[in-house]
């Protein structure tokens, strides 16, 4: 495997003009995570299934919150309980959520620049090696 500093110039110019437009950059995911409730860091980085999850709750709180306006303009208290307990329940899980994911946010933007990284130089070590073969074939066979 290739690492970054077998690279010559020409590649190693190649390789940072592609970083810089795969990079996630970690300032913006935290400014995103202000908004962590509807799942935008998450869906920046890619990570589509907990940032579906998120949205999903959130969209259960205001469910439950409509719900509970509903409730409570009829004066039906079973529906005004369960609306109560449906709202916190799904408030609770995206803050702890969210929580956590100011403390996790840091390695994920990590762990996605690394595998950016690895996957460049995997395409850059594959046209070196084109580049070489396409050299080898078109050199005229010695007379």
């Amino acid at each position: 495997m290739l690492r970054k500093e077998e690279l010559d110039l020409q590649e190693l110019m190649l390789f940072n003009s592609e970083m810089r437009s795969r990079q996630k950059s970690l300032s913006l995911c935290f400014v995103m995570l202000l908004g962590g409730h509807l799942g935008f860091h998450r869906f920046y980085l890619k990570r589509y299934g907990t940032a579906a999850a998120q949205l999903t709750l959130f969209i259960g709180v205001v469910f439950f919150y409509i719900l509970l306006a509903v409730a409570a303009g009829l004066e039906l208290e079973g529906m005004l309980i369960l609306s109560i307990i449906g709202m916190a329940g799904c408030a609770l899980t995206v803050t702890v959520w969210m929580i956590v994911d100011i403390f996790l946010v840091s390695g994920m933007v990590r762990e996605w620049n690394q595998q950016e990284e690895t996957r460049l130089l995997q395409e850059i070590w594959q046209l070196r090696h084109q580049k070489a073969e396409e050299q080898r074939v078109s050199r005229p066979f010695p007379s």
